[in-house]
């Protein structure tokens, strides 16, 4: 018998400021909770929509696992748990689906939405790092570790 998958929790969020205007400034951000430990990645992207941004912050918080997992995905965006739950039809963003299916293969995988801007301390500094990241142009080492002292601040108070 197989050694038993870890159990990682993933928070994502995707901010497109400016969102389809010609200054578009697009970033996807995931925190990785493991037993109590929360680790940060982020990715600037460019001019994507706020849409792509959604669904490659799911990716980077995948691709950032070094073996299979059990992963709970939590994301504030409805298109992303529908779509990949099979009740959304994907219509547009095909490549960006493609990649996201590719970082989840490997895991059991379960699609999960939190209403955003709603006070989860989680899903507030994912959604902060995304768009501080989108702003500044490139992602930034400073903005990611802050995410996660801000988790690991509200873990404490708890």
């Amino acid at each position: 018998m197989g050694k038993s998958l870890k159990s990682v929790t993933i928070v994502c969020d995707g901010s497109s400021l400016g969102n389809g205007q010609a200054a578009t400034r697009a970033a996807a951000v995931a925190l990785l909770g493991y037993r109590g430990l929360w680790r940060a990645v982020g990715s600037y992207l460019g001019t994507a929509t706020n849409q792509q941004a959604e669904i490659a912050a799911a990716t980077v918080g995948l691709e950032a696992l070094r073996e299979p997992c059990r992963v709970r995905l939590v994301t504030d965006s409805r298109y992303v748990v529908e779509t990949m739950s099979g009740r959304f039809r994907r219509k547009t963003n095909q490549e960006w689906w493609e990649k996201l299916d590719e970082a989840a293969r490997t895991h059991n995988v379960t699609w999960e939405w939190l209403k955003g801007h709603a006070g989860h301390v989680v899903q507030e500094a994912a959604d902060r790092a995304a768009r501080k990241i989108a702003a500044l142009g490139h992602a930034d080492e400073d903005v990611l570790r802050d995410a996660v002292d801000r988790v690991g601040d509200a873990e404490m108070e708890n």
